[in-house]
């Protein structure tokens, strides 16, 4: 029998014995219940009705003694009370007026009657009462050895259930253990033939397997080498493997068209020396080899992405695998998007100038005055105009840096002169959150031959982030200090800081830290992506330093000379 019909045999068992449990019980509670109601509205109301006729007569009230008559007379529940019952009517309804003999005998007749009533039902009230004491008797003996039974396969089987399925586990597990220490010859003794007996048997057989590769010739080694080298053939991607001693161990044919040599001149042959003569292999092998490789392939321009592949641990290198991975089409697909964004951009210009000159004439009290309703639309307008505005230029700039069109007026700038005019331009947004900044510069800086209006550009987007994620009356650190021979300008915000999981991704484009995450704002995610370049195209770096709840610091660095210091 299999472990899992096992297992739902067992809890089966346990269910139905549980719910028979269960529906004895009900099934007692409600007859013993039902019993009980029995006795408290029949034979307890009639006690109540005779009492009262009891007090009627000692009142002589004759209208209440007639009422509770009629309603013991709809409450003949045991046997011979109808007829008593009956005949207390008979004496009540033949009552003379007066004070007579013949009343007297009626009234004795009427209190006979009503003594009788009273044995009839309070005789009933015991007999019912036995009966339901027995009947809880019998369910309370059937529920106890119902119970004795369950609590009896319980026991046998906490007893027997955890050894039946853990001892297969040890072993299991002890096996596996032997196996990864490569002693292949560990069998373990099969006990039953449900799913645990299976897994036994398919260890055991797993184990065959193991010590029968472990002990194959090496004909077979050298067959599984040979379809290993049959699929890296076939692979579209060129690849090369070289040994910790830097000898070629295989080259398939993508990569043997790239470097113009046949496997047979490079198999087996020290890829150093090879490097020597083939300026592709010798760029593969450079430590510092990054980005995309341009290579002419059989008359067309081809792109491809270097990836090396270390084998073996940092302390037993056993060589490396390089592949170059060809990544034309997808550079095709990007410079179409590069396009598309650049035209897209320039069709948007003329759209929003007429946008810009529309917002103007409504401006213009000649034309008609506005209410206030109406220039709170045109105030969201120019609001979401200058957004668009912003969103264009940005994706113009981006159109010129993936193209390569960035051209750079490099001209000698003082420093602040560019903090200068960065402030500047920031001071109405300061002035909307209640912020101020705070600049630093040390002293004797040189000038910059860079391309100010691209570098102010940076200076200002970098503040404008500042003021966005800072709290108001908060202050803003701009710093200018001299490193080595780069001048390092420095911005730090006093926001919710941005969570190390984003850090690495925040200069992509169309990156934007997701909603809930740093305080995040509306935006394209292009700004920092731009200014990235920008200052790369000018021989400088840009990175961030952030940690959650303590604030950003954004950083870009451009180089100097020494004819370019300040006299």
């Amino acid at each position: 029998m299999k472990l899992q019909h096992k297992l739902s045999l067992a809890f089966g068992l346990f269910f139905v014995s549980v719910l028979v449990l269960a529906a004895l019980g009900a099934f007692s509670i409600h007859r013993l219940n039902k019993a009980t109601q029995v006795i408290l509205v029949d034979n307890y109301e009639s006690l109540d009705y005779v009492q009262e006729m009891f007090r009627s007569l000692d009142t002589d009230s004759m209208a209440v003694f007639a009422y509770f008559l009629d309603k013991q007379l709809q409450n003949i529940t045991e046997p011979n009370e109808g007829e008593v019952t009956q005949s207390v009517a008979d004496a009540f309804h033949a009552l003379p007026t007066g004070d007579s003999t013949a009343k007297k005998a009626l009234d004795a007749q009427i209190r006979s009657g009503l003594h009788q009533i009273l044995d009839i039902n309070q005789s009933a009230i015991v007999s019912k009462s036995e009966k339901a004491h027995k009947s809880g008797e019998a369910a309370y003996q059937l529920i106890a050895v119902l119970s004795t039974v369950m609590v009896l396969l319980l026991f046998t089987f906490l007893l027997n259930l955890p050894g039946y399925i853990s001892r297969p586990l040890t072993d299991l597990r002890d096996g596996i253990r032997q196996i990864m220490q490569q002693d292949y010859s560990v069998r373990i003794e099969v006990r039953s033939h449900d799913e645990l007996g299976e897994l036994t048997q398919a260890f055991n057989e797993m184990a065959q397997k193991l010590d029968f590769w472990e002990h194959s010739n090496w004909a077979k080694v050298l067959f599984e080498k040979k379809r290993i080298e049959a699929i890296v053939d076939g692979m579209q991607d060129a690849i090369i493997g070289i040994d910790e001693l830097q000898n070629v161990l295989f080259v398939n044919p993508v990569m043997e068209k790239l470097l113009g040599v046949h496997a047979e001149g490079l198999i087996e042959k020290n890829a150093l020396e090879l490097a020597l003569k083939n300026d592709l292999l010798r760029q593969l092998l450079r430590a510092d080899t990054k980005g995309e490789l341009n290579i002419v392939l059989e008359g067309k321009e081809c792109w491809f992405k270097p990836e090396i592949l270390d084998v073996g641990s940092g302390s037993h290198p056993l060589g490396k695998v390089i592949v170059l991975k060809n990544v034309t089409p997808y550079r095709a697909l990007d410079e179409a998007k590069t396009n598309f964004i650049a035209t897209i951009s320039h069709e948007l210009k003329t759209p929003i100038a007429a946008m810009q000159m529309s917002m103007r004439l409504l401006d213009d009290d000649r034309v008609g005055k506005l209410n206030t309703e109406q220039k709170l639309l045109v105030q969201q307008m120019r609001s979401d105009h200058a957004r668009l505005q912003r969103i264009t230029g940005e994706l113009l700039d981006l159109a010129q840096v993936e193209s390569g069109q960035l051209r750079l007026s490099l001209t000698l700038t003082p420093v602040q002169d560019l903090i200068n005019y960065s402030t500047a331009a920031v001071e109405a947004a300061l002035r909307d959150k209640n912020c101020h900044v705070d600049v630093t510069v040390d002293p004797d800086l040189p000038s910059l031959r860079i391309d100010p209006e691209k570098t102010a550009w940076v200076l200002v987007n970098l503040l404008n982030n500042a003021i966005k994620y800072s709290p108001e009356q908060s202050t803003i650190q701009l710093k200018v200090q001299k490193k080595g021979q780069f001048l390092a300008f420095s911005v730090k915000d006093e926001g919710a800081g941005i969570d190390a999981q984003y850090v690495d991704k925040i200069f992509d484009k169309f990156f934007r830290v997701p909603v809930g995450k740093s305080n995040a704002t509306e935006g394209a995610g292009m700004g920092l992506a731009i200014a990235r370049e920008f200052i790369e195209a000018q021989g400088g770096q840009i990175y961030v330093h952030s940690e959650a709840g303590k604030g950003t610091a954004f950083t870009f660095q451009l180089p100097f000379s020494d004819v370019e210091q300040i006299a």
